[in-house]
């Protein structure tokens, strides 16, 4: 797979004049494209709908163009829920998947009509108390234990994740809310972080729908939906072949048909959370090299750090580097780019074959668009960049500010940092 920038030198050049890098940047266009073929692939289904995981991106403006293609929204915290009331989004498009959770974030998801996904069995009578009785609708998250495996190889190993009910523990969960007054019920299932292949999918909702048809048979209960969640990945690195979200949606098409419809079921909507396939290739960190050091390597040290893009100092993960206007150049010299904290593990690359660069130099991260800007800190005092977008019609519209001192300084109730310093 050939990755290109989805913007060039002259477009960076120019937008710097306004907004200084490092910055954020997504694809509006991409955006979209990807949308609809979602859309597209699970349009078979009446009763489709992809919940984007706000986690991964929460950024009114980005969600609001996922909305215009029917996507709700999978929320995990109070402020996640804030942000969908203060954009209009509310009832069932809101999917309040969530862990150990506060008793005021149930609450809230119940007042603005969303569906609460439940993570633990404990939590029935947990949220019973806090509503007074459990909504109409509601659903479980189910762990089947063991690992995940397909035709290439473990995926994942759900036994020692936090999340989930088991296979146990749903049937009995359902049961008790069937008791209590739930009408519609929802299994919910995240096995597989990340997956770059198009079994994934099928395979989950094999195992989900014949969940399905025994909770049913055996509690009596109402399976209104399955929700997929996520898992479904990209290819960071340009030797990967990426999804192809018409052939998965079709996979689950052929499931769908070969397990629900038999057994009466041929209603259930399906539902997803995807976060990294709706948004990442569709983000990118743009930074300037800022400095070079030839030491026992050598090292090129940009304007970004690791609290714009996390993911390369918490685990090690590939995002592929482009350096503007040296698009089609060799790639003949080895560098670690780095950044600025007090972290030896505060680079984007390591040992990486990169073209010649110089100071000035604007090099382009990759897939930065899910788990990119969300992740961001302020270790060292460091401020978080701005998040851009690039229209479809060529034109750079700010979504984001970048933050400024007084935001650092925000909280310190009671001192006046940020009023000495500019005095």
């Amino acid at each position: 797979m050939n990755k290109r920038a989805f913007i060039t030198k002259q477009q960076v050049e120019e937008i710097v004049k306004t907004y200084p890098t490092p910055f954020h940047i997504y694809d509006e266009k991409g955006i979209r494209e990807n949308a609809a073929k979602v859309k597209e692939a699970f349009s078979w289904n009446p009763g489709f709908k992809e919940y984007f995981a706000v986690k991964a991106t929460p950024n009114p403006f980005l969600i609001n163009i996922l909305r215009e293609y029917g996507c709700g929204c999978d929320c995990s915290s109070q402020t996640e829920l804030m942000l969908c009331d203060a954009i209009g989004v509310t009832g069932h498009d809101i999917m309040f998947s969530s862990n150990d959770t506060p008793a005021e974030e149930y609450a809230l998801a119940d007042r603005l009509g969303g569906i609460i996904n439940l993570d633990d069995i404990t939590h029935i009578d947990f949220v019973e108390n806090i509503l007074g009785k459990l909504p109409e609708t509601m659903s479980c998250r189910f762990n089947p234990g063991g690992v995940f495996q397909l035709s290439n190889g473990i995926m994942d190993n759900p036994g020692d994740a936090k999340y989930g009910m088991t296979t146990e523990q749903i049937f009995e969960a359902f049961r008790v809310m069937k008791a209590k007054g739930v009408k519609r019920f929802g299994i919910h299932a995240f096995l597989a972080s990340n997956t770059v292949t198009n079994e994934y999918y099928p395979r989950l909702a094999k195992q989900l729908f014949e969940l399905a048809v025994k909770l049913e048979k055996e509690t009596g209960a109402d399976i209104a939906f399955i929700n997929l969640s996520g898992g479904v990945g990209i290819p960071y690195r340009p030797e990967q072949e990426g999804n192809d979200i018409l052939a998965i949606g079709e996979g689950v098409h052929r499931v769908y048909d070969e397990v629900l419809v038999p057994a009466g079921m041929g209603d259930v909507a399906i539902y997803t959370e995807m976060g990294r396939f709706m948004m990442g290739p569709y983000g990118a960190l743009v930074t300037k090299a800022i400095h070079e050091k030839h030491t026992y390597k050598e090292y090129i040290g940009v304007d970004a750090c690791a609290v714009n893009l996390m993911r390369p100092a918490m685990y090690g993960a590939y995002h592929h580097i482009t350096v503007l206007g040296k698009e089609d150049a060799p790639c003949d010299h080895v560098y670690d780019v780095t950044g600025s904290l007090c972290e030896n593990n505060d680079k984007f690359a390591i040992d990486r074959a990169l073209p010649k660069i110089e100071k000035g130099d604007y090099l382009f991260i990759h897939d930065t668009g899910a788990h990119g800007f969300s992740m961001g800190y302020n270790y060292n005092g460091k401020l978080r960049s701005a998040e851009l977008l690039l229209k479809e019609d060529g034109g750079v519209e700010l979504i984001r500010r970048a933050e400024e001192p007084k935001d650092y300084f925000a909280t310190f109730d009671g001192f006046d940092f940020y009023e000495k310093l500019k005095g």
